[in-house]
């Protein structure tokens, strides 16, 4: 199995950005497709964008394309979600997940098998 670790969230005023980290340990980074999901107060968990294994496919949300970006560092085993021009509805808690042996990038969190512990993220008006 996989043990992820997200950093990097914080209180941020609109229009700021923040980058956010998930280091992987455990079985092999490469095999697992990662992604970014988030959950705010009294809403349903959602997601935000995942990256295929070699980082060359990648997919979002509506609401976040063209704001984040979504990366990985298969020698660092870290994803990154850099996230510009936050809007005070981006405020949730982020969580990075990973999706084993899956070459596809999938938006449902049921298809991913492990996570993190979330880390929060605030974006003020």
């Amino acid at each position: 199995q996989v043990q992820l670790v997200e950093s990097g969230g914080g209180l941020v005023q609109a229009g700021g950005s923040l980058r956010l980290s998930c280091a992987a340990s455990g079985r092999t980074f490469t095999r697992y497709t990662m992604g970014w999901f988030r959950q705010a107060p009294g809403k349903e968990r959602e997601f935000v964008a995942g990256i295929s294994w070699s980082g060359g496919a990648t997919d979002y949300a509506d609401s976040v394309k063209g704001r984040f970006t979504i990366s990985r560092d298969n020698a660092k085993n870290t994803v990154y979600l850099q996230m510009n021009s936050l809007k005070p509805e981006d405020t949730a808690v982020y969580y990075c997940a990973a999706d084993y042996w899956n070459p596809v990038v999938t938006t449902k969190s049921n298809d991913y098998e492990y996570w993190g512990q979330g880390t929060q993220v605030t974006v003020s008006s």
